[in-house]
């Protein structure tokens, strides 16, 4: 993978006190973003946009209580096809974290794509290595923060999210959406 093809990730404001709490090597609760956080009505990019999946507060604030760090690993084709830029699409996720942490559940980073190998458009038109089901986001996560892969978590709804962890050697959960409310919550549960 061409190292300038990775985009650098969003990190919280309280990222460095959240590593410095946590010694290493450290745990993670990977979270796919559309559809595991916010219900996915299709490239949302927007405060207005969002409706929280029932039950991620309540798991973020668990995976906290545990000890994990929680990280998004984040598909973002709405870019690469031209529906939003990046500029946007790191303002939202800025005003997701500021969610998170005003919840008392802050977000460790955000690691995201903006390419799709067919729809993208420019640049962006691409078979990277960041973009799931490959594992580079992970991996590029997992060196960053000294993460133990095989005591972290990742939960995702598609298969490309569970091939990207079984890729990291991080233990994967996928999300139907018959799981949301306590049966997210209780996701962390499955992996002790």
């Amino acid at each position: 993978m061409s190292v300038s093809l990775m985009r650098a990730p969003y990190l919280d404001p309280v990222a460095d006190a959240l590593l410095v709490a946590n010694p290493t090597p450290r745990k993670a609760l990977f979270l796919d973003r559309d559809g595991v956080i916010n219900i996915n009505h299709g490239y949302v990019h927007a405060s207005e946009q969002t409706d929280w999946v029932p039950g991620i507060f309540e798991l973020v604030a668990k995976a906290h209580a545990r000890s994990y760090l929680p990280v998004i690993i984040t598909n973002q084709a709405g870019i690469g096809r031209g529906l939003y830029d990046e500029v946007a699409f790191l303002g939202y996720t800025a005003w997701m974290h500021a969610q998170f942490a005003a919840r008392g559940t802050p977000l460790l980073a955000t690691y995201w794509c903006p390419h799709h190998p067919a729809e993208g458009l420019g640049d962006y038109r691409v078979a990277c290595q960041c973009r799931k089901p490959q594992p580079g986001m992970l991996l590029a996560a997992i060196d960053r923060f000294d993460i133990d892969p095989a005591r972290s978590l990742m939960i995702g709804d598609k298969q490309g999210d569970l091939d990207a962890a079984a890729a990291a050697g991080v233990p994967a959960r996928l999300l139907r959406e018959q799981d949301w409310g306590a049966g997210l919550a209780g996701m962390l549960d499955l992996s002790a």
